[in-house]
């Protein structure tokens, strides 16, 4: 019922790579990051200029409706991520590895990464944790693959967390991150998402950092903001934190465009004889 869309050649579109978020930060330009999970999708943010595009866990949540990341597995990420990076002709495509597929043990991790890198064609992937995952993060960068770290709230240990409110208000925890996020640097990360911490802290760790931070919910001063997709447009309204900027609101516009068919459909106004064989 509908055609294959196919992506039109682009000429001399300069890839964004991890050497470009370097320079990024160098040169104080901010960097652009937002959620994908589909070919259609991710062609329309790529086309746009996003600068990186995360197949982020959050699938689990805005695709298939679980209430946490923790359900979606390593096969429905790479499907996720294959579809994206067929659509992709410029920015960098950064895979989460799931729940379940690198805590384990760092064999494990790397095999779970190499399947990302290799099924996939991803770029790099992403991983949650601080100490703990350093000697995880050192094994899959010694096999060739980017790592990006993720600091600050991290959605798949919501439950030893228990809530999801702003992570490292009191200074204990703050020391830790500001511990996590040199540990992580030094164990090879190109780049840290912050996410939900004061922004006070986040502009004291971007500043002690050579590589690039990604905040959400974390202040204007990390190098780079990172969004939920579906969240950024409207497609989503029932997620409402603080940190969330509404810059469309395509539910209404879906749901005005559906309703309009569906009354063209009742009214037999459509299909029109110039739309008919």
């Amino acid at each position: 019922m509908s055609t294959r869309t196919v992506a039109a050649p682009v000429v001399d579109v300069k890839r964004v790579t991890t050497q470009s978020l370097q320079e990024m930060k160098a040169a104080g330009i901010p960097i652009a990051m937002l959620t994908a999970y589909d070919y259609t999708t991710a062609r329309i943010l790529d086309r746009a200029g996003v600068d990186v595009l995360l197949v982020g866990d959050s699938a689990s949540n805005v695709m298939a409706g679980h209430e946490t990341t923790l359900p979606i597995t390593l096969d429905h990420m790479i499907y996720h991520a294959q579809c994206v990076v067929r659509a992709v002709q410029r920015a960098l495509v950064v895979v989460d590895l799931p729940f379940g597929s690198y805590q384990g043990n760092s064999k494990e991790a790397l095999i779970s990464a190499i399947r990302v890198m290799k099924e996939a064609g991803a770029h790099a992937v992403k991983l949650e944790g601080g100490e703990a995952v350093v000697p995880t993060v050192e094994r899959i960068i010694t096999a060739g693959i980017p790592v990006m770290g993720h600091l600050g709230l991290t959605p798949q240990s919501i439950y030893r967390f228990g809530t999801y409110k702003v992570r490292a208000r009191d200074e204990q925890e703050a020391e830790q991150l500001r511990r996590d996020a040199l540990l992580l640097q030094q164990a090879g990360c190109f780049a840290l998402v912050l996410e939900k911490i004061p922004a006070v802290l986040a502009a004291e760790v971007t500043a002690s950092l050579s590589i690039p931070t990604i905040g959400i919910g974390a202040g204007v001063h990390c190098d780079g903001q990172v969004l939920v997709t579906h969240d950024a447009l409207g497609l989503t309204t029932d997620f409402n934190p603080r940190f969330v900027r509404r810059y469309a609101r395509l539910d209404q516009v879906i749901t005005d465009a559906v309703q309009a068919y569906i009354q063209d459909v009742r009214d037999r106004a459509f299909p029109s004889d110039e739309e008919s064989y």
